[in-house]
């Protein structure tokens, strides 16, 4: 497919230079549905991108279009801050009922406001009151947002540079086979911990990604997440979870906790949770840590009802039972024998991943941007991840056919291919 680069005039005139994801796509996309997007020009284009995670269940799910187009037809209440609404109603007990309870999760749902970091920020917040301590611990290459307390436990260099001020009060630790396994899980943590020359503050909590996703899709054991758990319990810290990226089924399960067996303290949900693409962020919480007073957190865009109507819709059409974490989990070992055929191809790189969330790393690191450029070309939508940028990150909807993930398999395997 040849694509010319559109005259982007107004954008460029008017909108900051801060836009990202249009430099490495230099398309106006105009209409999406499913799997695909398709811009002004007619090209269509295969979407393994899916909004960053946040469209699990593809462009424009018919489904949840219909139950969103049924709610604004009838007129129901779109800004509502945190006042009891129909549609809030509706979703906390879609979510109790197919979430929580068959989990036997005993979380309060907070609200916290329309992204992800405002999630992040909530959690923190929390764990420092329930606490009284000011250290958050998180670990190498974490990424959880881009407000000031998401950035002081985000680990990219060139992000944190960006706040302009000192980032303080948090300590970055190890990530799981950080140092190639060469070094015990937890030794240098639970020494500082313990040592009181060490001049680590007693922390708060712990933050951690199960699935670091722009870190460069690291993957931690569930042996490595047990532990740390453990290590929280002994040391009176609180365990939270940035599931924010890898829930909602990106991992195969509704959570990616789930395969360690551990049960949180604090859960951070965004993206995907409304289904439909639309903002919506969840702070979850054990009972005994919901120690706010009335209005000590609070925002105007955190009552997303068109939201809630898509969210339940969602958790109802597909969490009802068992099939979207089995249909994920095949769709994953598709793409992972894909990408094993282009490793043994292509020597320098190296795949990893879990359920429909992978990574496909370039020794030689610029050779990921050169691919994606040239997946652009070819109508597959990818991008790059990792601190030097040098993985290509693969998150193809969950709803995505067994014939589009191989052809956008294929496309990749081609880019690849092409850019050697």
């Amino acid at each position: 497919m040849t694509i010319t680069p559109p005259a982007l005039s107004v954008f460029e005139a008017l909108e900051s230079e801060v836009r990202s994801y249009c430099r490495g796509w230099p398309a106006v996309f105009d209409r999406a549905q499913g799997s695909h997007m398709f811009d002004e020009d007619g090209h269509t284009y295969l979407d393994f991108f899916a909004g960053a995670g946040s469209l699990n269940y593809g462009h424009n799910n018919p489904v949840l279009k219909r139950a969103l187009i049924d709610y604004i037809e009838r007129d129901g209440v779109t800004h509502g801050l945190d006042m009891s609404t129909t549609a809030k109603r509706a979703f906390l007990e879609s979510f109790q009922n197919n979430i929580l309870r068959p989990r036997d999760l005993p979380y309060k749902v907070m609200f916290p406001g329309p992204t992800g970091t405002n999630a992040v920020e909530a959690a923190l917040k929390l764990a420092r009151k329930v606490k009284g301590r000011e250290s958050i611990v998180s670990f190498t290459n974490a990424f959880h947002g881009m407000s000031l307390g998401s950035l002081a436990v985000t680990g990219n260099a060139f992000k944190r540079a960006g706040a302009g001020i000192p980032l303080v009060h948090g300590t970055p630790m190890p990530f799981d086979n950080y140092f190639d396994g060469t070094i015990p899980d937890f030794l240098w943590f639970e020494r500082l911990l313990e040592d009181q020359g060490s001049g680590l503050n007693q922390p708060a909590a712990v933050i951690v990604e199960t699935v670091q996703g722009e870190g460069g899709i690291n993957v931690a054991r569930p042996e490595w997440l047990r532990a740390l758990a453990e290590l929280c319990e002994r040391q009176d810290m609180l365990l939270i979870v940035d599931d924010i990226q890898m829930g909602c089924g990106r991992t195969g399960a509704f959570f990616s906790f789930e395969e360690s067996g551990i049960t949180p303290d604090i859960v951070t949900v965004s993206k995907s949770i409304s289904g439909y693409g639309m903002p919506m962020s969840l702070a979850l919480f054990k009972p005994e840590l919901d120690v706010w007073e009335p209005g000590e957190h609070n925002g105007t865009f955190r009552g997303n009802n068109p939201a809630f109507v898509t969210a339940a819709a969602t958790l109802d059409t597909y969490w009802a039972d068992s099939q979207m974490e089995k249909q994920t989990l095949a769709r994953g070992e598709q793409v992972e024998q894909a990408l094993r055929a282009i490793c043994e191809e292509q020597s320098g790189t190296h795949f990893r991943g879990r359920g429909l969330v992978w990574g496909l790393e370039f020794e030689d690191k610029p050779r990921a941007s050169a691919v994606c450029r040239r997946a652009f070309e070819l109508g597959l939508l990818v991008e790059t991840s990792g601190p030097e940028s040098e993985v290509v990150k693969l998150l193809p909807a969950l709803t995505i056919s067994p014939d589009d993930l191989d052809e956008g398999l294929r496309t990749l395997a081609r880019a690849v291919r092409e850019t050697a």
